[in-house]
């Protein structure tokens, strides 16, 4: 299982849409990829485009999304005491708690941001 952070979402259905081969190809490969409700609210609250919404709602219908619940609560707050430098970080930090609780890896195109978190494996296709 692979769970989306909104950079690749917006990568791959906005503009250039320079992630979409590479999402089509998780997918043609029969990759099992959610995306977690603090994900959609980030990509719903920019700027999207008609098109760009009803690509998301066909690929990954907003009643799919992996919900942020009292267990990725708690693993969130874990994570957020053993990182450094949390602060500013606190919807990375859900989004990887999901991610982990799930025992999926995340696929996101800011790496940097993940690289220091626990028990997080990160996938670049």
């Amino acid at each position: 299982m692979i769970l989306l952070d909104t950079s690749v979402l917006v990568d791959s259905l906005c503009g250039p849409r320079r992630s979409a081969p590479a999402l089509r190809r998780l997918l043609e490969a029969g990759n099992r990829i959610l995306v977690p409700t603090l994900v959609l609210y980030e990509w719903l609250r920019g700027p999207r485009l008609e098109q760009e919404l009803a690509a998301q709602q066909a690929l990954f219908p907003s009643e799919s999304a992996v919900s942020f619940g009292p267990q990725e609560a708690a693993l969130s707050a874990k994570l957020y005491r053993l990182v450094r430098r949390p602060g500013g970080r606190e919807i990375d930090l859900a989004i990887a708690a999901c991610a982990i609780g799930r025992q999926a890896a995340l696929w996101t195109l800011n790496t940097a941001d993940f690289a220091d978190i626990p028990d997080l494996r990160l996938v670049t296709p």
